[in-house]
Parts: structure tokens; sequence; C-alpha cells
């Protein structure tokens, strides 16, 4: 039997290809065959262009796809019978990256493709520090105008990750922080996305951080449901084992609270529907 009865694949995750990665993808996968579940979509990062910061060093986040999808592949062999292996990217969103990401994509053999915005004013939030004494209200609300540049640029992705991923990252974090106090900017970015045809993610890894919720809030799924949206898919965004499937447990059920049914898959870029 499933452990996860609602919530059977992680669709983001990342290993040794992510600069930020801690373990071997074999290892991460055999994380989430320990965990129960039936299939998962690897997808390390890809962001070009993307700043220098003395822990990442040079050419962070850019390990050759010529090694990473041979890499996948053996191992989606390897695992056969026991765990649907996905091969997955996660690009990191800029506007003058919207031609290179589209060749890219077009070029290599994915599943599923994340767009993120991990940039605010060419800086990751991540680095708190590097955006000095501006408050988390006005770093949340750059953040969230470059999102919705970002997905008008850019069309070479099927969900948008973790869109207030910034939250993270605040000093006060999800303190005084509401889809409300953005609500107007929010909608603008969930209306691109529905009209582009495009999904969203549950990323369990807000509950990781304490924000007492996934990314996005609650609120925003429900405002994107509201809009028209149907396509969710699910992800722990792992870095080391045992964040496999982190809180997959509660992840159903907070999608059925904001009023969906269904969450979905890629597969060779297409998604497919599951009944929560």
């Amino acid at each position: 039997m499933e452990k996860y009865m609602g919530i059977s694949c992680d669709a983001h995750m990342h290993t040794a290809f992510s600069t930020d990665g801690e373990a071997a993808p074999k290892h991460m996968l055999e994380a989430a065959v320990k965990n129960g579940l039936r299939a998962v979509c690897v997808t390390d990062h890809l962001d070009l262009e993307f700043p220098f910061y003395e822990d990442l060093g040079e050419n962070a986040f850019l390990r050759p796809l010529e090694e990473y999808i041979p890499e996948l592949d053996a191992l989606r062999r390897d695992f056969a019978g026991r765990l649907e292996v996905r091969t997955g990217i996660e690009l990191g969103l800029q506007p003058q990256l919207a031609d290179e990401y589209r060749k890219l994509t077009e070029m290599w053999p994915f599943d599923f493709v994340i767009g993120s915005v991990h940039l605010v004013d060419g800086k990751d939030p991540y680095y708190r520090e590097a955006f000095g004494e501006i408050s988390d209200k006005q770093l949340y609300r750059a953040a969230f105008e470059t999102t919705l540049e970002n997905v008008r640029a850019v069309d070479s992705f099927d969900v948008l990750g973790h869109v207030d991923y910034v939250v993270r990252y605040g000093k006060e974090q999800a303190k005084g922080y509401s889809y409300l106090e953005y609500a107007e900017i929010l909608d603008e970015i969930l209306r691109v996305i529905v009209e582009k045809g495009k999904g969203i993610e549950l990323n369990t890894a807000g509950l990781r951080y304490g924000l007492g919720f996934g990314n996005p809030h609650p609120d925003i799924l429900r405002r994107y449901r509201e809009l028209g949206g149907e396509i969710v898919t699910v992800g722990s965004d792992a870095h080391k084992p045992e964040h496999v499937a982190w809180e997959f447990e509660k992840a159903a059920g907070m999608l059925k609270e904001c009023g969906f049914r269904y969450y979905a898959e890629f597969e060779a870029r297409r998604p497919k529907f599951l009944i929560l």
C-alpha cells in the first residue's frame, strides 16, 4: 500500500546536479521509494545569468545537460518496477532569457519544466542582507512585480514554481504577510498563468521553513482556482533525501480545502490529472 494515497508523485526535487543539492540522484530516488512514492520528477536547477555568490562559486546552477539527461535515463531503467522516474528542470526565469529558454526546452526531452523566479533586482532573496534595510513588505512587492514581468515575457515552462517563495527569506517571514496585501498584482500573475494554460505548484517546503503553509499561501491557491486554474503539481523542493515528500500526508487535504478535486503530474510536457 502506498504511504501517500492522496499524492504519490514528488514533482520538485534537486540532486547534486544542482549547485545547492546535497545528494546523488540515486540516493534521492531511494528516499522516494522508502517513502512509498509511485513516481518522481527530478527538477534540477538551471539558472542562466545567475549572479556570483562566494558560497556557490563560479557557474552556479549550470551543470551540463549532456551529463544530466543520460544519468536520469540510466536511473529510469535501474528503478523500473519500483519508481517512475521522470526528467525535469527548474529554470530561473529572467525576461531576457525567454528565447534561450525556448530553444533549450525544445532541444532536450524534458517531461516537466518548472519556471521559478529566484532573483529580485538581480539578487537572490536567500541572501536577505543584500537588500539592505528595505522592509519585507517592499521586498515581497518587488518580487511579485518581477514575477509578473517574467510570466508575461517567458513561455517555456509548464508551471510557475513556489509563487511566494520570497516569504521564506523575509526578516519576519510570514508575519504581516497576506494575499490581500498584494491581491492586485497576484491576481494579474494568476490571470496570465491561466490565460497561457500554465499551472502552479503546491511546494511543501514552506512548511519546512516554518511558514505554517506551503508555497504559495492557500489564499493564492484558492484564487488561482477561482480564476479558472486547474493545473497544480505537488513538490517537496527537497535538496537532500530526508526532505523528499515532505509533509505530503497533508498536501491532498490542503488542495481540497482550496477547491481542487485533482492534482497534476507531467509526462512529455503534458499534464495528467489524478483524483485527490
